[in-house]
């Protein structure tokens, strides 16, 4: 009898056959790995429902400064610019950056193709100082030259924050692009599909996923900015960040307490509806691709 050889099995299946070793060490080192990372909300979610004014001193169970930030009116103000100015970042750095993408990936070698791909990801190493201060010198001279912007405020913030995070977007989504399969798009324009239609019509949905992602990590980059907002903002426009900050150099207010709980709430749940949905449509896409090759 001749010897079979072994069936040959990729480095995935190997790796998936590995057994599981259970060293206490492992699980001591992710328990306080965890307890790092989400004891400190924890804290903050715990204290938030403190009724004393000191933030350190436990006094009883209370809703008092939820109630007060509520009635604050320019705490309400700042968080109402800030979601504002990053909902619309996040949408125009969405849009800016999967039209990047696309370029990068899906219009091959071309002249300055290095240059600009370069000038999309630039803000991804500049420090927030030098973007700052250089886009402040900016409107500063603009001003001065064609007497636009008038101020400084909402519109420069927006401007500011859709410069840096067009270049998180256009990194995501050009990852997931060169991991698609270029056949279904060639074979739609064999059958006579327009390129506007083949991008809108497949490629698209293929990347939402990574454009959803895309725009929730723009939106918490455009939220959570204090350097840059800080040098482009006027006397009239303060964010939430710029807002706290000052705060808290004073002395921590509960009601940041608060805020801070109800955005990690918001927060939880807009990202568990956002894994939700793309796990749903990667589910579909593969039995789309399935059923496509059975038939």
């Amino acid at each position: 009898m001749v010897p079979q050889a072994p069936a040959k099995t990729d480095g995935r299946a190997g790796m998936n056959d590995l057994p599981v070793v259970r060293s206490p060490w492992r699980i001591l080192i992710l328990v306080l790995g965890f307890t790092f990372l989400y004891a400190p909300m924890l804290m903050l979610v715990i204290y938030s429902f403190n009724s004393s004014k000191l933030v350190t001193v436990w006094a009883g169970w209370s809703t008092r400064w939820y109630s007060e930030l509520f009635h604050d009116d320019a705490m309400m103000s700042a968080v109402g610019l800030s979601l504002t100015i990053a909902a619309c970042a996040a949408t125009a750095a969405a849009i800016l950056g999967t039209i990047a993408a696309v370029v990068m990936v899906r219009f091959g070698r071309f002249r300055g193709s290095n240059g600009f791909a370069f000038m999309i990801t630039a803000p991804l190493v500049m420090p927030d100082v030098i973007t700052g201060l250089s886009l402040l010198l900016l409107f500063v001279a603009l001003g001065h030259a064609i007497g636009w912007p008038s101020d400084r405020g909402m519109l420069t913030i927006w401007l500011a924050h859709v410069t840096f995070c067009t270049a998180y977007v256009a990194v995501v989504i050009s990852s997931r692009l060169r991991e698609l399969d270029h056949s279904i798009e060639e074979a739609a324009m064999d059958l006579g599909a327009a390129p506007l239609k083949v991008f809108f019509v497949i490629t698209l949905p293929m990347i939402m996923p990574a454009v959803i992602s895309g725009w929730l990590l723009a939106f918490t980059l455009s939220l959570d900015d204090l350097v840059i907002a800080s040098f482009v903002s006027g006397p009239g426009a303060t964010t939430l960040p710029m807002l706290v900050f000052s705060s808290v150099r004073m002395g921590v207010n509960p009601e940041i307490n608060a805020l801070a709980t109800l955005i990690l709430g918001v927060v939880g749940i807009v990202g568990f509806i956002a894994w939700y949905l793309m796990a749903r449509a990667e589910k579909q896409r593969v039995r789309d691709i399935q059923r496509a090759r059975q038939g």
